[in-house]
């Protein structure tokens, strides 16, 4: 017998039939994959295609111009029949290396961008330290911070010719008033060495003022780079170094510069190499003259003043070359210690 609602011993119970998934279901086909990964493909083509364009009309292209007229016979007179493609020479770097003054050029750039650099750091530095406490009035006073930086440079060019003047110039008008000065100083014209407590530095009075000057109008970048980097340090730090007894001078060794080695390197670099490149401050203060003249004025000079195009496109080649292997040396040699630090 068999009780109802069982099945028999000897039944085989049949499990139902799986049904195959339906074609597209579950997977995609490779097919339909390769055109979507083309077709993003060609998206992102599209999408950078302007700055393609843009960045090759408007720095590849001069680039190559560059090269190509630094290795031809190439005039004032004869440029608009010179081409990418013509007589290739290596004169234009002979005359440009050997000419009298390049080797001085080559020193007072690097004085010129190494003491404006730790110049303009300098001052950014102690301008973010003494504003980093809150007080009332703080914000105007950093919009005042960046006035030398946003201000035409033709403005601050001027106003510290009239200044500096030796004749009406207010600085030395209080310095003989005020500081027992016997004769007006010529700052932007005097190519001897001033004195300082007694030491005579090795650099014009004309270059120093430079110097200055690059410092006071480059500050502001390195003030805004610092302000933010000691705004994001803990204020737990400082206050944990406090309850411990440490000095100001101790928790700014210890603590705040730290935290800034990686900010000071970055602009470090970055200021060098535009300070390296700087022509307009030297050439509207001094026009090159009392021992001031860079690279990048002989570039204009060799340019505008003898319309030798082929040599000033050779200097510009050989000052890049000098420029990047400098920041290589830099990186190479101080770019470890400060990551680490």
């Amino acid at each position: 017998m068999t009780v109802s609602g069982q099945a028999p011993a000897d039944a085989t119970v049949e499990s139902p039939t799986p049904t195959p998934p339906e074609r597209g279901v579950g997977r995609r086909p490779g097919r339909s994959r390769s055109a979507r990964a083309r077709e993003d493909r060609r998206t992102g083509y599209l999408l950078i295609s302007p700055t393609v364009v843009i960045v090759g009309v408007m720095v590849v292209l001069p680039i190559l111009w560059t090269f190509s007229l630094a290795f031809q016979q190439v005039r004032l007179l004869n440029l608009q029949s010179t081409g990418f493609i013509g007589t290739y020479t290596l004169e234009n770097f002979r005359t440009v290396l050997t000419a009298p003054g390049f080797v001085e050029a080559l020193i007072n750039t690097l004085v010129y961008s190494v003491f404006g650099t730790f110049c303009a750091i300098s001052l950014g530095l102690v301008a973010a330290l003494a504003l980093r406490r809150p007080f009332r009035g703080r914000g105007l006073v950093r919009a005042c911070m960046l006035l030398p930086y946003v201000a035409p440079v033709v403005a601050a060019t001027f106003l510290w010719k009239t200044m500096l003047n030796s004749q009406f110039g207010i600085v030395n008008y209080y310095g003989e008033k005020l500081l027992g000065w016997d004769q007006p100083i010529p700052f932007l014209t005097s190519s001897t060495s001033p004195s300082v407590f007694g030491i005579e530095l090795p650099i014009s009075t004309a270059m120093l003022t430079v110097v200055l000057f690059e410092g006071w109008r480059s500050f502001p970048f390195a003030f805004l780079f610092l302000t933010a980097r000691i705004q994001a340090i803990p204020d737990t730090l400082d206050e944990a170094a406090i309850v411990d007894g440490a000095a100001p001078s101790q928790r700014f060794r210890h603590i705040v510069l730290p935290q800034l080695l990686p900010t000071i390197a970055v602009l470090t670099v970055l200021r060098f190499i535009w300070t390296f490149n700087n022509f307009d401050d030297i050439y509207l203060l001094t026009k090159g003259s009392a021992k001031t003249q860079v690279v990048t004025v002989r570039v204009y000079d060799y340019m505008i003043n003898r319309g030798d195009i082929g040599a000033a496109a050779a200097l510009a080649l050989v000052l890049a070359a000098i420029l990047a292997v400098l920041v290589t040396v830099y990186l190479k040699v101080f770019g470890r210690r400060e990551e680490v630090a």
